[in-house]
């Protein structure tokens, strides 16, 4: 049984002005909601999925007095606005990573460094599309996890990128690790989204391998 001040505590996150309730999705309005958290979807094991939004985030996505709409709809409102919503990718969406990948050039999937195995991944979605992913991995004999990103190109430049990353790099922190942000130097947009993200640079790192390797 879940204790009653936990279920209490998800209700007051979830609560606010109900804006719709279509079948098993419900939208509630919730001026309590902090920057951080400021929209929210949670999807129950039952089946049931509880949104919030902050007033100003529903009144961009045009959901103040919208209706009833299925959850895809809703999600794609959300990403046409401009409001990125990141969770963590499970083996429930490995179809989806899968068609992220093959999506992504080689080039791409080899400078990210991004796969699904690795030890956490987190994602953003358009509607149901994976279109930006990020995952960690802690580097060996030290306390860093060391962070890749990769973004498909027709979504760039919408703030998925920035809103993953620091998503996991947050779960980076809350697992005991310190998050590394690696990139090509002549990459400047991937130097830009870790500046974005919090980042400092320690420097360029070289790696000079042995004529025999």
């Amino acid at each position: 049984m879940i204790p009653p001040r936990v279920i209490a505590y998800w209700q007051h996150l979830f609560g606010g002005r109900e804006a719709f309730v279509a079948g098993a999705v419900s939208l509630a309005i919730n001026g309590s909601l902090d920057t951080a958290r400021a929209a929210m979807i949670l999807t129950r094991d039952d089946g049931t999925v509880s949104v919030a939004l902050q007033p100003s985030l529903a009144e961009r996505a045009q959901l103040l007095d919208a209706g009833s709409i299925s959850l895809p709809d809703l999600r794609t409102r959300l990403a046409a606005s401009g409001i990125v919503l990141v969770r963590r990718v499970t083996e429930a969406d490995r179809d989806a990573f899968d068609r992220f990948y093959r999506s992504a050039s080689p080039q791409d999937r080899d400078d990210a460094w991004v796969e699904f195995d690795h030890a956490a991944v987190f994602g953003s979605f358009d509607g149901d599309r994976l279109v930006c992913a990020a995952s960690m991995v802690p580097w060996p004999e030290s306390p860093l996890a060391d962070l890749g990103v990769l973004t498909l190109p027709d979504a760039r430049g919408r703030g998925h990128a920035r809103a993953v990353i620091a998503a996991i790099a947050d779960h980076a922190v809350t697992a005991g690790y310190e998050p590394q942000y690696r990139c090509q130097t002549d990459n400047r947009a991937s130097v830009a989204l870790a500046r974005s993200a919090g980042f400092g640079s320690l420097g360029q790192w070289e790696v000079i391998r042995p004529f025999d390797d």
